[in-house]
């Protein structure tokens, strides 16, 4: 499998999805491919504008995306997929259409015979094998929890250390925690902004200047960088 997992689109004071193109440019490679962009996530926003603005960062770098809303038959056209690029939003609209187009399975089998896979936030929750460790709202009934299952572990992405100043509420770590304490047998890489994941033959990788942060039930927390090698949380 090839997978390219963000915690985020966008840093700070940065044009959307700047920070990651070349990371995506080298991970699709230098041969133009035209990926299937799913921006069910979208909530407040029209699919058509979501894909206008990936499209816009994607064409930078010699690549393209179309909206899988735009086909008749979306299982047909995440068949024939050169690549797979899951957008960011709400997590459990974006998994609740992904069940209602019966699309969880074939991205799946798809993926895993070997498609390139992009997620960003939500796009990288989806690839966990639940939407538990989401940090986003539960908008809607997503139609069950499982995810694609791409990956063994589940990702907390834009993972926070502490809360801002005046918020009593629990931290993101507590919030895993309780996860943990429920699912004693999963790990959760705690994906801080700026980071993500590459799979890629065999080997699981950090990219990025930050520290992954891994918790395991009974296993003090540890913080991992990128010259480490994260393929244990694939066994």
């Amino acid at each position: 499998m090839k997978l390219l997992l963000l915690s985020n689109s966008t840093l700070p004071g940065q044009p959307y999805l700047d920070y990651p193109k070349n990371e995506i440019k080298k991970f699709l490679g230098e041969k133009s491919i035209k990926a299937i962009f799913i921006p069910y996530a979208a909530v407040t926003f029209p699919f058509d504008e979501y894909c206008a603005k990936v499209e816009e960062r994607f064409s930078e770098i010699g690549h393209h995306v179309v909206g899988i809303h735009t086909f008749d038959n979306p299982v047909k056209a995440i068949e024939n997929a050169k690549a797979i690029v899951v957008g960011g939003g709400n997590t459990w609209q974006l998994v609740r259409m992904l069940h209602e187009q019966k699309l969880m399975n074939p991205v799946r089998e798809k993926v895993i015979n070997g498609t390139p896979y992009i997620g960003w936030s939500a796009g990288s929750n989806v690839a966990c094998p639940t939407l538990r460790t989401t940090n986003d709202m539960p908008i809607i009934d997503p139609l069950g929890f499982d995810c694609t299952g791409l990956i063994p572990f589940q990702i907390n992405p834009h993972y926070l250390d502490a809360n801002p100043d005046g918020h009593a509420g629990e931290t993101r770590e507590q919030r895993i925690e309780e996860f943990l304490e429920i699912n004693p047998n999963t790990y959760v890489a705690g994906l801080r902004e700026g980071t993500m994941f590459k799979l890629e033959n065999k080997t699981l990788s950090l990219i990025g200047n930050r520290p992954c942060r891994i918790f395991k039930k009974g296993n003090k927390p540890v913080e991992l960088s990128e010259e480490e090698d994260f393929s244990f949380l694939m066994k």
